[in-house]
């Protein structure tokens, strides 16, 4: 830190680097290329959206070197967004023999969860991914997707209704209750289920190659 007329001044080694930025994506490429599959739904798409996100740190942004990581992960989301348009094509991805095999390199224990979030419609796997498994808040997630706050919290609910559909998670009992879980509470445990995708499980090196 460099000190001006009282003030702080973060000097260009501060700053992350074009070489930082590729150390990030080689160490973190696990947990990125799973985050550019599980928004893309598409293997080829999702190789396009990492070396895209790759492209888009390298081009000298004025990041500070301790938020390189989240930097890289909206620049994953941000290349997504642009490749899928989820807002204008709202559609369930289309299965093909890539996914199938790229599911497949995925330990069984997890494939009713990853497939569970395939299965979500583009804007609503988008919203699921980003806000509960990336923790952006809702402001954010609208400001990125270009709707409204209170749509992002809609179609959040409908993708954890869903989720919660496809994994049996709404059928469970509160303690000394007839009824089912409230809402919110299926939606801690899809995240505490699905969580175990983040952060970078080593398994996934061989979905990128």
């Amino acid at each position: 830190m460099a000190q001006s007329n009282g003030r702080e001044i973060v000097t260009a080694g501060g700053y992350a680097t074009a070489a930082d930025f590729k150390q990030i994506f080689t160490e973190d490429v696990d947990h990125l290329f799973l985050l550019s599959f599980l928004l893309t739904g598409d293997q080829q798409k999702a190789e396009e959206c990492f070396v895209a996100g790759i492209e888009e740190s390298a081009k000298g942004n004025r990041v500070f070197k301790e938020w390189a990581r989240s930097w890289a992960r909206r620049a994953v989301i941000q290349s997504a967004i642009r490749l899928i348009a989820p807002r204008e094509r709202s559609v369930t991805a289309i299965r093909d023999p890539d996914i199938a095999r790229a599911i497949g390199k995925i330990p069984l224990l997890l494939h009713a969860e990853v497939t569970a979030i395939l299965d979500l419609e583009n804007l609503e796997r988008f919203v699921f991914v980003m806000s509960v498994l990336e923790r952006y808040s809702d402001h954010d997630c609208a400001i990125l997707l270009g709707c409204a706050r209170r749509e992002i919290i809609t179609v959040r609910a409908r993708a954890v209704q869903q989720l919660g559909a496809l994994l049996g998670l709404g059928r469970r009992k509160v303690a000394s209750s007839e009824n089912s879980a409230a809402p919110e509470d299926v939606e801690t445990v899809i995240e505490l289920t699905i969580a175990q995708l983040f952060p970078t499980p080593l398994w996934t090196s061989g979905l990128s190659r």
